[in-house]
């Protein structure tokens, strides 16, 4: 997969690398929840290397040299895009987590670093769709079909309709929950994520 760059590839050449001694900083994000998972130091080099192979390398200013990220572990950093801020010394890079990306076993560097639950959902229904494991709910709605999926939309939609009229908070929230449970594995059955049907408010909010 290409990473995408923002503003644009042509920005790489008007890095500042000269204001961190040839280090610039990069702050890197889960590109499904949005959680930051990390802070490090990337060079030239590290960064050709991230843009070449996809995985994120870092300069190890312990090490001195370069470091990719779960070269060990196997807990790579799979890139989605970078981004370069105002000033162009500083770098945001959205990713894919393979496993957890602190050393101690968690999933950020920074301790209940906040995140988005939708696209946490979002990610485990991708892998329940990939991996198939037998003890699953949502496996099961898969291997039915889109069309029994489609039915169970409906269903928690007209439920979700009936709780707002005629029942209290709680039952509504828990059929408003069970909607977007059914929804997002609606849209991942169609090849299509949760965020794709963000994108569309987005794009609706920018017109």
């Amino acid at each position: 997969m290409s990473i995408e760059v923002f503003p644009s590839r042509d920005a790489l050449a008007q890095l500042d690398w000269a204001k961190g001694d040839g280090l610039l900083p990069v702050v890197v994000q889960d590109t499904d929840t949005l959680a930051v998972l990390m802070l490090g130091y990337a060079n030239a080099e590290s960064l050709a290397r991230t843009l070449e192979t996809g995985h994120m390398t870092f300069y190890s200013r312990s090490k001195q040299r370069l470091w990719t990220k779960g070269e060990s572990s196997g807990n790579v950093l799979a890139v989605v895009a970078v981004r370069i801020d105002c000033d162009r010394d500083t770098l945001l890079v959205s990713a894919r987590p393979a496993g957890p990306t602190c050393h101690t076993g968690s999933e950020s560097c920074f301790e209940q670093a906040p995140g988005n639950f939708l696209g946490r959902l979002d990610a485990l229904v991708r892998e329940r769709e990939q991996q198939r494991p037998d003890d699953s709910y949502t496996t099961r709605l898969f291997e039915q079909g889109i069309r029994r999926i489609a039915q169970k939309v409906g269903e928690e939609g007209v439920e979700t309709a009936l709780a707002g009229v005629v029942q209290d908070d709680a039952a509504l929230l828990g059929e408003s929950a069970d909607l977007l449970f059914h929804l997002t594995v609606l849209l991942r059955a169609r090849g299509l994520s949760l965020q794709d049907a963000v994108g569309v408010l987005v794009a609706r909010h920018a017109g």
